[in-house]
């Protein structure tokens, strides 16, 4: 399958960075699930913010800050309908998906008792293990982990059998970030619904590359980053039921998540606002719905064809490289491509394609548990987004075939 010519014509218009060199090679960026970059569109949504908008939101009745606040709230009426939430309450502003994660955990801590389990997948970032385990030896929880295949999909047969009435909450991802693994939630959800657990889906990994409909997937909480949509970092959206979120307790105080303050006693504002304390990142918000415009112009169907395109050609073309090692080879899949070179480090590896102007993220990708799994110290992360080719896939391989020359 060729490349598509609009997706090229809107790379030469909207990406000038990928435009630049690198070590005096064209920049070969292959590290977008840890950031994608932005379009132009979305830069200048943030300049024209600060250069003509600049005000604080929900806090004065001067024109400046009322067009703020339109254009803030304008972003979570567009956020819903991205997800298709039902209503706009449901969407809270937070810092990024560990700050969303972290709110939850926080949050149903009045709810958990000793004794009760929490199952997290062996697939977690740490983002979605850690937040979990405080709460956990706060309240004398246990932690289960439901366990992959030889492929690095999850197990659901072993899921359905860890489930019980002593599980409170299931906790999993809906992309893997380190192997790309596409994990059928929309199944573990209707399981653990099915015990009376409540569901966070870590999203950071799959709303950039899949159509997702929260209320199709009956999920409870699910949590993701602007950063990896084309959109400014600092900022992450937390969805929720409303029933959920009206139960939850505040995850902080201050300013605006406020109703009625005494020193006797205070009172919270409604939703959304109970959980934004504080003056939010403004700018970041106005221009997230940039991003978001820009994701449905290009169309999400036409992002999912042709980063699947470039996923599977450049795992046929790793997969016939001598001492390739590929990790996560599931039937479902998306963006990511984890493996080793055998006999080389994975930062070596790195290493030599940086000096080709190759950008891949090496390491254990915030993902120690799965590592460990797999015996290794970690792996390369070659990712790509809607933007990349095939002649960049190609650079890769070349890149890794100097690396093995020079490393084995």
């Amino acid at each position: 399958m060729k490349p598509n010519t609009d997706v090229t014509a809107i790379r030469r218009a909207e990406f000038p960075i990928l435009q630049r060199s690198i070590n005096g090679k064209p920049l070969v960026y292959l590290d977008n699930a840890a950031t994608s970059q932005k379009p132009l569109s979305v830069i200048r949504a943030l300049t024209d913010y600060y250069s003509y908008h600049h005000a604080n939101v929900h806090r004065g009745t001067h024109s400046l800050s009322q067009e703020a606040t339109d254009a803030f709230e304008q972003t979570r009426k567009a956020t819903r309908d991205f997800i298709h939430a039902a209503q706009e309450c449901e969407i809270i502003y937070t810092s990024g998906t560990t700050e969303g994660i972290n709110l939850v955990a926080h949050g149903m801590s009045g709810s958990l008792q000793n004794g009760d389990e929490i199952l997290l997948s062996l697939l977690e970032h740490h983002s979605n293990i850690v937040p979990w385990q405080l709460l956990a030896e706060r309240i004398g929880a246990l932690i289960r982990v439901i366990p992959i295949n030889a492929k690095g999909e999850l197990s659901v047969r072993d899921y359905e059998k860890l489930l019980s009435n002593r599980t409170k909450i299931v906790a999993v991802n809906h992309v893997s970030n380190a192997l790309g693994t596409v994990n059928p939630v929309k199944e573990l959800i209707r399981l653990a619904h099915g015990v009376g657990a409540k569901v966070l889906i870590d999203g950071a990994q799959a709303v950039p590359h899949i159509q997702v409909d929260v209320q199709d997937l009956d999920a409870d909480f699910y949590a993701f980053s602007a950063h990896k949509m084309y959109g400014p970092t600092g900022l992450g959206i937390l969805y929720g039921k409303e029933r959920w979120l009206n139960e939850m307790p505040p995850y902080q105080s201050g300013g605006e998540m406020i109703d009625q303050v005494r020193f006797e006693k205070t009172s919270f504002a409604p939703l959304p606002f109970k959980f934004e304390a504080g003056t939010p990142h403004i700018a970041a918000v106005i221009a997230f719905r940039t991003a978001l415009d820009f994701m449905r112009d290009v169309g999400m169907e036409v992002i999912r064809e042709q980063e699947d395109m470039l996923l599977h050609y450049a795992a046929e073309q790793l997969a016939a490289l001598p001492g390739m090692q590929i990790w996560g080879t599931a039937a479902q899949k998306a963006s990511v491509l984890s493996f080793n070179l055998k006999g080389a480090h994975p930062f070596d590896v790195g290493s030599i394609l940086d000096k080709m102007g190759i950008a891949v993220r090496t390491g254990h990708h915030c993902a120690q548990p799965l590592m460990k799994h797999y015996g290794i110290p970690g792996t390369v992360r070659a990712s790509f987004a809607f933007y990349n080719t095939l002649d960049e896939v190609d650079a890769l391989v070349a890149g890794i075939k100097r690396a093995r020359e020079m490393l084995c």
